[in-house]
């Protein structure tokens, strides 16, 4: 009989689409580092979490968002700190890849099924090379991830024990590389002691972009030496990222620059770092140097669309990713210049690459103004903050203006579920929640319309 109820269970679980697969095993990871985080142990003495509260956090970090309700760095023990560490980890990278890991520690195949789950967890469309793909990206997440913590270890050891500094290295390194933003130093500071600090600067935004242009890219460069050449991907990855930092940089030292509650308050060395260091962040790492209440509404708006882009496919971050916004930039251009086709880097683009850049865009659209509009009933704050909220949950960012502490409890549940479907990707929750579609036999008549 227990055979038969585990052959049962066996071909539900084969019958699963990979998108429900990855669904329900994120709820499960979310699910049992909430129930972690509400042990005593896991507390700082004298503290209670309700369950809202502790799948709220745990969300945050299983989805690498940030955004927190309790401050990480008094309410949480070491243990419950080292718990959140795990759950950033597990998030960042996916929990099939850590299955893997597992797997290839002990020597066991990676069944077809489960490549299939790799396949879509790392946004691939193809199975070819996942397994020596997910190989690569555990070496390098580990080795940067151990460089981060190092540099950071040394630097933080000029300002607190060494044991202390050692922990807040390695805790910050992998909450940066997989562009998480919790943090430990209390208060909801973030590293705003470190504005002007050069080391903790570069450090960190290395970390942030090293996780956020995704694994495939980082594979791309690590083999150029031996390739001499990028994909077109790596190209379209590396270039908006390298144009979407130096803008945001410009336009918040801008913005910013006489603001005495952000740059206006640091020397020209303070500004540059400042201006840099917000603009890197909004690429959903969360991490700030500058106070987000602080700065003026044009900014903020302005991060806001930093946010919404994101960080680029197969990587720790969120957004609707760097591709898409370079793909519906280049239909923009595409037509005004009267051409059928988006050429990059003189490649032309498939039609079915413009089709899904325009759902995942509307989808993310229509998900995060949604979910602004209920949280401006629920909530009494200013509609700017409560966009600024839900775009940070939805991309995964988990930069904050100070509204999420104080939320209600539709509030909290609202942004759990916008932090979940911006983790996962809209159009991967979508195919998991929707029916299964079949083959088209027949097209209709092709009809015009006049637009514009």
């Amino acid at each position: 009989m227990a055979s038969q109820t585990s052959k049962v269970s066996e071909y539900r679980w084969l019958k699963l689409s990979p998108p429900q697969i990855l669904v329900i095993g994120f709820a499960v990871i979310i699910l049992i580092g909430a129930l972690l985080l509400m042990l005593p142990v896991s507390l700082a003495p004298g503290n209670t979490i309700a369950f809202l509260d502790a799948v709220f956090t745990s969300t945050s970090a299983t989805c690498v968002t940030g955004l927190v309700v309790h401050d990480t760095g008094t309410f949480f023990s070491a243990f419950g700190q080292v718990v959140l560490m795990l759950l950033i980890q597990v998030g960042g990278l996916g929990f099939m890849s850590m299955a893997t890991l597992f797997a290839l520690v002990f020597r066991r195949r990676i069944s077809l099924r489960e490549r299939l789950v790799l396949q879509e967890a790392m946004n691939q469309s193809t199975m070819e090379g996942i397994v020596r793909l997910i190989r690569s990206v555990l070496i390098y997440s580990l080795v940067i991830e151990a460089c981060g913590a190092l540099l950071l270890t040394v630097r933080w050891a000029f300002d607190m024990p060494l044991g202390r500094a050692a922990f807040f290295g390695v805790f910050h390194a992998v909450s940066m590389f997989n562009n998480a933003g919790f943090d430990l130093f209390g208060g909801y500071r973030s590293l705003t002691g470190y504005a002007d600090d050069p080391v903790v600067n570069i450090v960190v935004m290395f970390l942030i972009v090293s996780g956020g242009i995704g694994f495939i890219v980082m594979s791309d460069i690590m083999d150029y030496p031996r390739k001499r050449k990028l994909s077109l991907h790596s190209k379209v990855v590396l270039s908006m990222t390298a144009a979407l930092i130096v803008t945001g940089a410009v336009v918040l030292f801008i913005f910013e620059f006489t603001n005495p509650r952000t740059l206006g308050s640091l020397g020209w060395g303070g500004k540059i770092w400042g201006a840099l260091f917000q603009s890197v962040t909004p690429r959903t790492a969360g991490a700030n140097t500058l106070d987000m209440p602080g700065l003026r509404q044009a900014s903020q708006f302005f991060i806001v669309i930093l946010m919404f882009i994101g960080a680029s496919p197969g990587s720790t971050g969120g957004g609707i990713k760097t591709t898409t916004f370079t793909i519906m930039i280049g239909a923009v251009i595409a037509m005004l210049r009267g051409r059928n086709d988006i050429v990059l880097f003189r490649y032309r683009l498939a039609q079915e690459r413009v089709f899904k850049a325009l759902t995942i865009t509307l989808l993310a659209l229509l998900l995060i103004v949604a979910v602004s509009m209920v949280l401006s009933t629920t909530e009494e704050e200013p509609f700017l903050n409560l966009l600024f909220e839900t775009t940070s949950a939805f991309a995964t960012v988990g930069l904050s203006l100070g509204v999420t502490p104080d939320l209600s409890v539709v509030g909290k549940i609202l942004i759990c579920l916008t932090m979940f479907a911006g983790r996962l990707g809209v159009l991967t929750l979508a195919y998991a929640l929707g029916p299964k579609k079949g083959k088209e036999l027949y097209r209709y008549p092709e009809g015009k319309m006049i637009i514009g």
